[in-house]
Formats: C-alpha cells, sequence, structure tokens
C-alpha cells in the first residue's frame, strides 16, 4: 500500500496534493449531489480539470473511507484508490492489485 495523496476535510469535500513520479498536483474532492445508487458522492479537480470520481464506502469492519477512481487520457488505465482518515488528515493510497 502507498500514500499517493494527502488531504484535509473542507466544508464540500476535501482538498490537498497527490505526488507520484509521474503526477505532482493540488487537487479537490467537490461533494456532488446524487443521481442515482450509483452515481458518484465527489468529483475530483486538479485546477479544471475533472480527474476522478469519488464514493462513500465502508469497510467489512465497519470503518468508512472513498472510493476513488482517477482518469486521465495519459493513464494507461484508470488508478483505483481509497481516501481514509489518518491521525494527521486523510491519505489517498494505492494498493497493485
Amino acid at each position: 500500500m502507498s500514500i499517493i495523496g494527502t488531504f484535509t476535510k473542507q466544508n464540500d469535500g476535501f482538498q490537498g496534493n497527490i505526488e507520484t513520479l509521474t503526477i505532482k498536483t493540488k487537487a479537490n474532492f467537490v461533494s456532488v449531489e446524487k443521481s442515482g445508487d450509483k452515481a458518484p458522492d465527489f468529483r475530483l479537480y486538479a485546477g479544471k480539470a475533472e480527474i476522478g470520481a469519488a464514493w462513500s464506502s465502508k469497510s467489512k469492519e465497519g470503518k468508512a473511507y472513498i472510493s476513488v477512481k482517477l482518469d486521465d487520457p495519459s493513464f494507461a488505465a484508470p488508478i483505483l484508490c481509497r481516501l481514509v482518515e489518518s491521525d494527521k488528515g486523510h491519505n489517498l493510497v494505492w494498493t497493485r492489485q
């Protein structure tokens, strides 16, 4: 499991940074009104560009997290990760499947 981002909770979502070997950007999770059961709870933006969507979820143990799907035309495939609470805020974690 790798931490690829750190975020702080805001009134309408989360604000922070994503950083990997090829990506380094400020990003915002913005809460959106759900239009259906499978619609995302958040849209993820880097500046004005939408780079992903996220859904509120719970682990088998009942711990809340946010399931995130990052995508960009430069990616070979979407990146699936989780935004989880930590003692210093929220971490965006990624695990190779």
